[in-house]
């Protein structure tokens, strides 16, 4: 059984946002942590970013985290909330033979939430790392982290992975 590493928007604009209970940084770094460590086990990493659609020049500080994306990792552009909508993150990941994902990235409950949903949709097993993610508002993300994400799958921390 292979798992893989998915991380959500992990870009400057969306790490400066004002995020609870963790800011940007402290997931950035927890999801460095976490990417190092499924590399070194040989396990995938896959980088999904969001590109706006319907504008003619992305807003500064859309690209990803300086640092974040190493040689190997699946690198994806989505244009919707979810990664998997809009690119080919599902093809990708059965090329892989993944059969769990472990989720982390910004924010809690839209890009990983909705990613989240998607891929127990398609039958992957999902784990979700809830100290390498964090929410416009703590309440929101502990509310998922507590209530919804165990509808879908394993609610872990960073430490479990490294």
């Amino acid at each position: 059984m292979t798992t893989a590493l998915v991380l959500i928007d992990l870009t400057p604009h969306i790490i400066a946002l004002p995020l609870a209970p963790y800011t940007g940084d402290e997931v950035l770094k927890r999801c460095l942590d976490l990417a190092n460590a499924f590399r070194v086990q040989g396990r995938p990493v896959i980088q999904v970013r969001v590109d706006r659609p319907h504008v003619a020049e992305q807003p500064p500080g859309s690209d990803f985290a300086p640092g974040l994306v190493q040689h190997g990792d699946v690198v994806l552009v989505k244009c919707s909330v979810g990664a998997f909508a809009t690119t080919d993150l599902d093809a990708q990941l059965r090329k892989l033979g993944v059969e769990t994902v472990v989720l982390g990235g910004l924010v809690t409950t839209m890009g990983v939430e909705s990613t989240a949903r998607a891929a127990s949709d398609l039958g992957y097993e999902v784990e979700f790392v809830a100290d390498a993610m964090s929410g416009t508002a703590a309440e929101e993300h502990d509310f998922a982290v507590a209530k919804t994400f165990p509808r879908f799958g394993r609610v872990t921390a960073t430490q479990e992975y490294l």
